[in-house]
């Protein structure tokens, strides 16, 4: 008699066999719908931001398919006065900047140089904020982004004054956008309006301080994580916003196309986003992409990974 049982190969373990009662399923192929709104509302010259790159480029590849990412300026600083910009952490002027971003930049391993603050102090977060806005405006999300990561990098791990017209343009024009041209529309007071669209947005969330991030779901109920944390508190924030125990994370981009769309990434960022140990970091690199690709350097002690184009 013939044997009626269907046989099936299972690509995972590579073992053929009787194939199990679920011979004909359903299979889903929509994208799960993006029913959650995730504000991360941040400014240019904040140290704990910078410290929160690794943990939140990773939460943005492996989960943001669930959620609307939106970028809110928060307005650090709008000029130095006597008044103490930040009491807590004992800032009432830039110098008391450098020891504060020095221990941020140790402690996390995001490198910060800081000494500008010492001899040409960034006076305002302001300029760098509208011009980030007038990309979100005129071009879109990813550019105002990328704008916003190019300054940090400019600012805390090469010492640059981001405030400082020239350096504004220069980082645009890497950009592959007008420099001059964006600089200058956000030096207008309609530069300045949309900025002052992104407080008002900060303040109707409730947020008092940076990083925060917010996260609303449909029934407009939200869930807020302030300060820069690990990736599992917003792992189980977002569960708990998507009140789900299942959530799905996508595989991790490989470093080769990671590294082509950042340009540039410290050595914690890619343990980070690949769990790897610091010890086990040339070695994974070296497997990953090819010689020719790319160039290792360092910087206060750090390693980083830049494309050789």
């Amino acid at each position: 008699m013939a044997n009626d049982n269907h046989m099936i190969c299972d690509l995972e373990t590579g073992v053929c066999g009787v194939a199990g009662e679920e011979e004909m399923e359903m299979i889903d192929f929509n994208q799960p719908q993006k029913s959650i709104e995730l504000y991360y509302v941040t400014d240019p010259i904040c140290s704990h931001c910078w410290a929160l790159e690794p943990v939140l480029r990773r939460f943005k590849e492996q989960y943001g398919h669930y959620f609307n990412f939106h970028t809110v300026m928060g307005g650090l600083l709008e000029k130095w006065s006597d008044e103490p910009v930040d009491p807590r952490n004992g800032i009432s002027g830039p110098a008391d900047v450098f020891g504060h971003w020095r221990e941020v930049g140790e402690y996390s391993r995001m490198p910060i140089d800081g000494s500008l603050m010492l001899d040409n102090p960034v006076q305002s977060s302001y300029p760098p904020s509208r011009v980030f806005k007038v990309i979100q405006k005129n071009h879109n999300d990813a550019l105002a982004y990328d704008y916003l990561r190019r300054s940090r990098e400019a600012l805390f791990a090469f010492n640059q004054n981001i405030a400082d017209e020239s350096i504004m343009i220069d980082i645009v024009n890497q950009l592959g956008l007008d420099g001059e041209a964006i600089v200058r529309d956000a030096e207008q007071q309609t530069g300045q309006q949309l900025l002052n669209e992104d407080f008002s947005l900060a303040r109707s969330l409730g947020v008092r301080g940076f990083p925060t991030i917010i996260m609303i779901n449909e029934e407009n109920k939200g869930l807020k994580i302030v300060g820069s944390r690990p990736l599992e508190s917003y792992v189980e924030g977002l569960q708990q916003i998507l009140n789900t125990e299942e959530i799905q994370p996508k595989q991790q981009p490989s470093l080769s196309n990671l590294l082509e769309k950042e340009k540039l990434l410290f050595s914690k960022e890619i343990e980070v986003m690949y769990d790897i140990e610091k010890s086990e970091i040339n070695a994974f690199v070296e497997k990953e992409l090819s010689p020719s690709s790319y160039q290792v350097k360092e910087l206060l002690g750090e390693s980083y990974f830049t494309t050789t184009k």
